[in-house]
């Protein structure tokens, strides 16, 4: 087996532990999140060359953080179309007053 691909394997692991223990501790994740769709869109975000700095340099707590705020981003992504038409209007008018 390559170093390539043993840091590939080491590298999906590592995501994927983190995706697994933020998506069982957040109910909100687990409500709206496809744990294996997002292990893959993360690991494919970090397998880019240009990710500064190497995903395998950065400190667990740095990787963690990283990947809980794409998941907070994907979990809230398409709320607003589940709010109803007065939801909608209410919301709208407290983007106005901003």
């Amino acid at each position: 087996m390559s170093n390539t691909s043993i840091q590939a394997q080491t590298t999906y692991k590592r995501i994927s532990t983190i995706v697994e223990n933020l998506i069982a501790n957040d109910s909100l994740y687990q409500e709206r999140l496809e744990q294996e769709e997002m292990i893959n869109h993360i690991y494919q975000i970090f397998n880019q060359r240009d990710t500064v700095p190497p995903m395998e340099k950065m400190e667990e707590d740095d990787l963690m953080n990283r990947i809980n705020g794409i998941l907070a981003l994907h979990s809230v992504a398409g709320s607003l179309n589940d709010l109803t038409p007065e939801e909608m209007a209410i919301f709208d008018e407290a983007v106005k007053r901003k």
